[in-house]
């Protein structure tokens, strides 16, 4: 990173030049950018005769060139994370929470955009216009513009709270996980791990010029202990670390601990809620979601729970009958759950993970996945060889519709220090109409934290990996395949948030087809595809505790929902009570007293999912169902994909995302489809 003028710090018709961000430009373009802007809106939000053309669309441009000048700051601190970065970064968030908060609590901004809903106008403007102006109204109500004074003063105040203890708890998590690390000397101490994952722990070691076997706490040498090793006391060690991490508890208690955090955001966000008239925060999360209350996101969640629980418990008991009769383990501890679970299902399947790994080379999943887009949607994928990235792991990829690109999107597959783990797609860019009349195509970021590739090898997938893969792409074709040109509803943007997963797990479906395997997988030496025998044993296997599964996720989900819901501000109780509470209700596992799950759970506490993880259980409803019509019709089926692609993808946020559903079905879901796809009887 380099010192460059602010002019030339972020190209605004081009991609990020990642390589020419300077650190210590951030701070002063990004204040100079809010600065224009709001003296920008100023002059708009007083205009005579507001119209889309002289408000909105303008408004529109700003909002865009903030977002191009934010966004490669707001990348790089999230897969390239260093102090100076950091720093910076957080020094903006509170600028960018005040200027998020001063334009959506602007009365006369509001007031434009009434006028313009009100005028002959309005009824001439298309379905995207008239859908971002809706959301614009009911937006400026969610931030409280109809507040008193003082009180928009303490929404903005909260806000901005919120958005530094929301980067401080996400910190934390980062450091944690980075800070624990041991290095094994001994192979024999790592027995039953798979050769792939110790010449993994060994090229960590060699990185910092050690001998030996580095562990971490990063997923992919994490998931290899847990699961393969026989060295009891080192997964205890590793489950003991990897379950406290941010918290009071384990090796690094009370350093990076976020129980404050948690607390505090707790308290602003009932507090932000109430301000605005809303009875807790789960009212307020689903005002802007498929779901039309609290009552019924718990009762979704209950009858899954009540529907899979017998199961469940079932497979925990023969996971611990298989324990004792086969290996004499009398009690089964946490740590031991994920290393037994892979000798049953060994036993009773003949598979595991990396059985499957050898026929899952990077290089031809990825090819296969475009295949599978390419099938299904009529769209060729293509990679970009003089772009600017940010790091040797990084690809840009251009999407093509009859020979013209319509999107592009990084791909940043590798786990590797200093990048926050997890999987995720955010957007770089947005489809839209620029002023100029110029279409400005959509650009993702899409990001993985798998196994990296060894020295002159390709990287080996996992089944699971390669689901994740789909999952995010999924996700980016939603962001990419759009045919909205209103930044506001284009994309993934206006979609209502427990629908927007809908895409990601759909897409998963095609990573258990053998018509699609017969071609995303390929032997790393041979080339040859998932053998038949294989696949079986794989789809054999696929519900093998399904239900306890299903449970594990849907503890998660009432844990987060009711945590919002039950908050009394007067009396809060503590969030472990809740969660005991929830896992007492739903779960199968005993977990020891120490674990600290909760501390590390960004999606709720850092992410976009406060009162709304039940989206993913609720998305996987809609997903299953929509997957029953391919099933019928056939996995490739062109018409099935072009109905798929013209009523969900490429529609955005234009229209409610219950109607999309019914427009390509043609009825309401049905949890059937579900249940049936996760084995559940």
């Amino acid at each position: 990173m380099s010192n460059v003028p602010r002019n030339t710090l972020y190209a605004p018709q081009a991609l990020p030049v990642f390589d020419e961000v300077s650190i210590e430009q951030i701070e002063p373009a990004i204040t100079q950018h809010l600065q224009d802007n709001l003296q920008a809106i100023e002059k708009l939000s007083t205009q005579q005769h507001p119209s889309w053309q002289n408000l909105i669309a303008p408004l529109e441009e700003l909002d865009d060139t903030l977002s191009k000048a934010w966004s490669p700051v707001g990348h790089l601190n999230s897969v390239m994370n260093s102090d100076e970065l950091r720093a910076a970064y957080n020094a903006c968030l509170p600028k960018l929470s005040a200027y998020g908060t001063q334009v959506s609590q602007n009365k006369n901004l509001q007031t434009a955009y009434q006028s313009i809903k009100d005028s002959a106008e309005f009824s001439e403007l298309d379905a995207a216009q008239q859908k971002t102006i809706n959301n614009a109204l009911r937006d400026f109500h969610l931030a409280g513009v109809d507040l008193a004074d003082d009180k928009k003063k303490r929404y903005g105040e909260i806000k901005s709270r919120l958005s530094d203890l929301a980067s401080q708890f996400s910190e934390n998590v980062l450091d944690a996980t980075h800070k624990w690390s041991k290095l094994i000397s001994h192979k024999h101490e790592l027995d039953g791990v798979p050769e792939s994952s110790l010449a993994g722990f060994a090229q960590a070691a060699s990185a910092q010029q050690k001998e030996g076997y580095l562990l971490t706490l990063d997923i992919p040498c994490y998931l290899p202990i847990m699961t393969y090793c026989h060295n009891i006391e080192l997964r205890q060690e590793m489950y003991s670390a990897f379950s406290t991490r941010a918290s009071d508890q384990g090796p690094q208690a009370g350093e990076f601990d976020n129980s404050d955090n948690m607390l505090e955001i707790l308290a602003l966000r009932h507090e932000l809620a109430t301000l605005l008239g809303f009875e807790s925060f789960a009212h307020y999360s689903l005002a802007t979601k498929m779901a039309e209350s609290p009552a019924q996101v718990i009762e979704f969640l209950e009858d899954l729970a009540h529907k899979s629980h017998a199961q469940a418990q079932q497979e925990f008991t023969e996971l611990q009958a298989f324990a004792q009769q086969d290996h004499g383990i009398e009690q089964l501890h946490a740590w031991d759950v994920a290393y037994y679970s892979e000798k049953l299902k060994l036993k009773r399947f003949s598979i595991s993970q990396e059985e499957v790994r050898p026929y899952l080379p990077a290089p031809t999943a990825l090819k296969g996945l475009f295949e599978v887009a390419q099938r299904l949607f009529d769209v060729q994928f293509a990679e970009v060889n003089d772009a600017h990235l940010y790091h040797d792991d990084v690809q840009l990829f251009s999407v093509k519709k009859d020979g013209k690109v319509i999107a592009q999107f990084y791909l940043d597959m590798y786990a590797r220090s200093k990048k926050r783990g997890g999987a995720w797609m955010d957007d770089c860019r947005v489809r839209r109409i620029k002023q100029d009349g110029e279409l400005q195509i959509p650009v993702a970021y899409l990001v993985c934290n798998f196994s990296a590739p060894l020295a002159g090898e390709p990287a080996l997938l996992t089944h699971n990996e390669l689901t994740t893969l789909f999952h995010e792409f999924g996700h980016g074709l939603h962001h990419m395949l759009t045919n909205v040109s209103c930044a506001a509803v284009s994309g993934i943007n206006g979609v209502a948030w427990d629908a927007v997963e809908l895409p990601s797990q759909f897409l998963e479906n095609w990573c258990w087809q053998a018509e699609a395997l017969a071609f995303i997988s390929g032997h790393v030496q041979t080339g040859e595809p998932l053998p038949k025998a294989l696949l079986d044993k794989m789809l054999d296997a696929k519900h093998f505790q399904s239900a306890m599964t299903m449970v594990r996720q849907l503890e998660f989900a009432l844990f987060d929902f009711k945590l919002h819901l039950n908050y009394q501000p007067d009396a809060p109780r503590a969030i472990q009570a809740v969660l005991n509470e929830v896992r007492s209700q739903v779960s199968v596992v005993p977990v020891p007293e120490f674990n600290r799950f909760q501390h590390g759970f960004s999606h709720i506490f850092a992410g976009g999912y406060s009162a709304g993880y039940y989206s993913y259980k609720w998305a996987e409803v809609l997903s299953a169902d929509a997957f029953s019509r391919f099933e019928k019709e056939g996995i490739f089926n062109k018409e099935s994909g072009q109905s798929f692609l013209d009523e969900i993808l490429s529609r955005g946020g234009v229209t409610e995302a219950a109607q999309l559903f019914e427009n390509f079905l043609g009825r309401k879901p049905s949890v059937d489809a579900l249940l049936r796809h996760s084995g559940i009887k």
